[in-house]
């Protein structure tokens, strides 16, 4: 089957690949709107339909978020489930400009990363390495548990570690794991491990921040040891 070019596309689907391309910023409201309704009908795509309805509100979300679910229906190409859809669509935006945004924890001591990451590790019968990837403020962006092995170790793959990094833009990167034995001291797998993360950040360019080894009750930080 010969594939179809971008220019033979429904034109209900191209918003999916500008979106998925450059973002949802790129896209109108309109084309939004079409992406949740998916299709419009037999005279009209769904952007059209979305254009002719946004017009009917004088291109105004809040007044759109204000029609009813049978005075949407009464637009050739929305039924129910579409009118559905785009209210809800508009009752989630309304929450969100209510809500706070969410705060990122600060995370730029070996003490901070370990209150954060206690909970999670302190009850743990096999070693789990994680990584955790910040902004240039120190505040997380997100936390990946990267393996999940023995007692005694944890395989590591520091191409992942970096790959992590990469694909959340953070510009300081910081690893730890846990020690179910409960002692503290590193290992020298530990120490290469260490050695290698920070090649590897400086290679990309991202500030090695530390490598805490966590037991329940007590933290080593490599950092502050100055042991890399």
């Amino acid at each position: 089957m010969e594939k179809l070019n971008i220019t033979q596309w429904a034109e209900e689907d191209r918003p999916r690949e500008r979106m998925a391309s450059l973002g949802a910023e790129a896209l109108s409201n309109a084309e939004l709107l079409a992406i949740l309704i998916g299709s419009g009908s037999k005279k009209e795509s769904a952007v059209e339909l979305m254009k002719r309805l946004l017009a009917d509100c004088n291109n105004n979300l809040n007044t759109l978020g204000k029609k009813t679910i049978h005075e949407l229906c009464t637009y050739n190409g929305i039924g129910e489930a579409k009118a559905i859809t785009i209210l809800a669509a508009c009752e989630l935006g309304k929450r969100r400009q209510m809500e706070s945004p969410e705060e990122r924890p600060d995370l730029g001591t070996a003490t901070r990363i370990y209150n954060h990451m206690h909970p999670i590790m302190q009850d743990l019968d096999v070693e789990e390495f994680w990584v955790l990837l910040l902004n240039q403020h120190y505040r997380l962006i997100k936390k990946v548990r990267i393996s999940h092995g023995g007692i005694t170790e944890t395989a590591v793959d520091i191409r992942i570690v970096i790959k992590e990094a990469v694909l959340s833009n953070c510009t300081i990167l910081a690893v730890c794991h846990n020690h179910p034995s409960g002692n503290l001291s590193p290992s020298k797998a530990d120490d290469e491990l260490t050695r290698g993360i920070k090649r590897a950040c400086e290679l990309m360019r991202i500030h090695f921040l530390d490598h805490v080894i966590i037991t329940d009750g007590q933290y080593y930080s490599y950092h502050e040891l100055g042991r890399y």
